[in-house]
C-alpha cells in the first residue's frame, strides 16, 4: 500500500470560554487548538485557511487567510505544528471544518481538509 506523499493529520481540541461569553446578548465564545502533523514524506508548507462555521439557527460565516495564527508554518516530515485561536457564534453549539491548502518544496499545492467539529457550551449537549 503506498503512503500518499501529502499526508497531513489534523487533531482539534475545543472549550468553551465562559469568561468571554455572555449568552444574554447571544455571545458564545469557543478556543480551539489545532495540532498539524505532517505524516507525508516531502515538506510542505501551510499557505492558506479556509474555515466554514455554522452556529445551530444555520448562519455561516467563511473565515479565509493567509496562514494560522500570523505564521505560515513549514513541515518537515515528522514534523507538527500546534496553535490556538477562536471562533464566537450567536448559539451555544455549532460546527467548524475548512481546509489548510499546502504547498510542497517542489511548488506542488494540495489541501488538508479539517473534519468537523463541534463546539459546544458544557452542558448543551448530553
Amino acid at each position: 500500500m503506498d503512503v500518499d506523499p501529502h499526508t497531513i493529520r489534523i487533531e482539534v481540541e475545543t472549550a468553551y470560554l465562559d469568561e468571554q461569553s455572555d449568552p444574554k446578548e447571544r455571545r458564545y465564545v469557543f478556543s480551539y487548538t489545532i495540532t498539524i502533523r505532517n505524516e507525508g514524506s516531502v515538506s510542505a508548507k501551510l499557505l492558506t485557511r479556509h474555515w466554514v462555521i455554522t452556529d445551530a439557527n444555520g448562519k455561516v460565516q467563511e473565515v479565509r487567510g493567509d496562514g494560522v495564527v500570523g505564521e505560515q508554518p513549514h513541515l518537515k516530515p515528522g514534523q507538527g505544528f500546534r496553535y490556538s485561536s477562536g471562533a464566537v457564534l450567536e448559539t451555544p453549539v455549532g460546527a467548524m471544518q475548512g481546509s489548510y491548502q499546502m504547498v510542497t518544496d517542489e511548488g506542488m499545492r494540495f489541501d488538508a481538509p479539517i473534519a468537523a467539529f463541534r463546539l459546544a457550551m458544557p452542558g448543551i449537549l448530553q
